[in-house]
């Protein structure tokens, strides 16, 4: 098997390969003096499991052609099988046509990546679930609510907590964490009452007195956010967290949120941070390289990536088990068969389908 990465995210692509205990592949991913990109790959590659790790985040289109390229690059060196390992999927907002003349980027960029000889994909809590349809070959989406659940165990007492979707797009994501934790769910639901008149927040639930995680798949402006905070707190909220998978932050979104009155955001480590997000007091980080490596790992051993989970306990549970499954990464690299146990590094968190 080989590791392969782009300049994307190298310290996750790092951290993965650190859990799997291989090294990265080595190999030259540069740019020309006009900006093309240049790849080199420098082991030999012949007849292996290549696995691509390529955030395709900003700068989206550089990062996406470099995925493109290097995948060029092993398919043209005999990879036997080359895996696109997206921890933040680019593009993904663009999935549908809002109005007319408008392009479904989303298809169009898993189209390029199948096109250029993937053969899978491994991603993270897509924008849209839909999104798995638009790639012709297999793709895994992962979801983070696995890792969330643990965090959330690890730091907040649950006995005046309540997960809350800061619109109703996100309710399922939500409820799957609510569901996890055994707490209640609430929704900020975003009116406009007519043409001209501000936004309103209204909270569907009774949030007074408690203590408040809002749950999303991305962060962007963090305008949203921040206003779902206020609104919360304005309804009696005791304070306002918040637990987003993608950190995109752009547009000064990190100074916004250093400002306002989240008590924290947590983000994963799928999309690079910057300077702003390092001198955000009130952000923090959790790495996901544990559950992208598990992936990894199964899927080079012809493993399931899901497990359905029979009862409310074991859903609840599989947080916690995580830190264990490292064990399943080093009885792979024995060239032994991975432990069969009910444990996984994705549950199927937003439906109950067995894989």
């Amino acid at each position: 098997m080989k590791l392969v990465t782009g300049n994307s995210n190298r310290p996750l692509a790092q951290a993965v390969a650190s859990y799997l205990e291989l090294p990265l592949s080595d190999c030259t991913v540069k740019r020309f003096n006009d900006k093309e990109v240049f790849v080199e790959v420098h082991e030999n590659v012949r007849g292996e499991d290549a696995f691509i790790i390529q955030s395709t985040s900003y700068p989206a289109n550089d990062n996406l052609m470099e995925l493109l390229i290097l995948t060029d690059a092993l398919r043209r060196s005999s990879a036997r099988r080359i895996t696109a390992v997206l921890p933040y999927f680019g593009y993904a907002r663009q999935d549908r046509r809002a109005t007319g003349r408008t392009p479904i980027s989303a298809k169009l960029v898993a189209n390029l990546i199948a096109e250029a000889g993937v053969n899978r994909v491994i991603t993270l809590d897509l924008h849209a679930a839909q999104i798995q349809g638009f790639f012709d070959i297999p793709t895994d989406n992962l979801y983070a609510a696995p890792i969330i659940t643990r965090d959330i165990l690890d730091n907040y007492k649950l006995d005046n907590t309540m997960i809350v979707s800061p619109d109703v797009g996100g309710v399922a994501r939500a409820r799957a964490v609510a569901q996890r934790l055994g707490t209640d769910l609430a929704i900020v639901d975003k009116r406009r009452p007519k043409a001209g008149v501000s936004e309103v927040m209204n909270i569907i639930g009774d949030v007074s007195g408690q203590s408040c995680i809002l749950i999303d798949d991305i962060v962007d402006s963090g305008g949203t956010l921040v206003n779902a905070a206020d609104a919360l707190l304005k309804a009696g909220a005791k304070d306002v967290a918040a637990y987003i998978t993608h950190g995109v932050l752009s547009q000064g979104a990190a100074e916004r949120i250093a400002a306002s009155k989240l008590k924290e955001l947590v983000i994963t480590d799928s999309i690079l941070e910057t300077e702003a997000v390092k001198a955000a007091a009130n952000i923090r980080r959790m790495s996901i390289a544990p559950l992208m490596g598990e992936a990894i790992a199964r899927t080079a051993s012809e493993q399931s990536a899901f497990r359905a989970f029979s009862t409310r306990a074991e859903r609840a549970s599989l947080a916690l088990l995580l830190p264990h499954l490292s064990s399943i990464s080093r009885a792979m690299k024995r060239s032994s068969p991975l432990e069969d146990g009910r444990v996984c590094c994705c549950s199927d968190a937003y439906t109950n389908q067995n894989g």
